[in-house]
């Protein structure tokens, strides 16, 4: 089965999708394929968000901050919204609201709270996900199903 691509945006790629999209690639590599995004991107990503990142043992320093537009449009099974703002999703694309503190010019206990919760979300979302794929011993009326964020549907809906 292959990968969902899954999308984390928030305002300027600078540190919350940063450390989701971290924390997608260590935990859930085997079923999702990460990438990030910002609103309007910053000029680098904020070096608290390397620094706690590196204390999760998560090097974000080859790192940057993109556009939406960067990404080059590619299929987006699983869009995760931390931006605040409402984010038109393209059909077939299951969006997850998720509200978690900009730590942008707070102090280092905050961004690593925030990566504490984000941490949690991103493992919460790569079990959900491994619970929903289907497994070669399952019957194959379980299989050709795809996840959308939130149940198995089949792929002809």
């Amino acid at each position: 089965m292959s990968k969902l691509r899954v999308l984390f945006v928030c305002i300027g790629n600078s540190c919350r999708s940063q450390m989701a999209e971290g924390f997608a690639r260590k935990y859930g590599g085997d079923v999702m394929e990460p990438c990030s995004a910002g609103l309007y991107p910053a000029a680098m990503v904020a070096p608290l968000t390397q620094k706690v990142m590196l204390e999760k043992n998560i090097d974000l320093s080859d790192h940057f901050p993109k556009t939406l537009a960067e990404l080059g449009g590619g299929r987006v099974d699983v869009l995760i919204n931390m931006s605040g703002q409402k984010l038109p999703a393209p059909a077939g694309t299951s969006v997850e609201e998720w509200t978690v503190q900009d730590p942008i010019g707070m102090s280092e206990d905050v961004f690593r709270t925030v990566a504490n919760e984000i941490e949690q979300r991103v493992m919460r979302l790569v079990l959900a996900m491994r619970s929903r794929l289907p497994r070669a011993d399952q019957p194959a009326a379980q299989t050709g199903r795809r996840f959308d964020g939130r149940r198995r549907v089949p792929d002809n809906k």
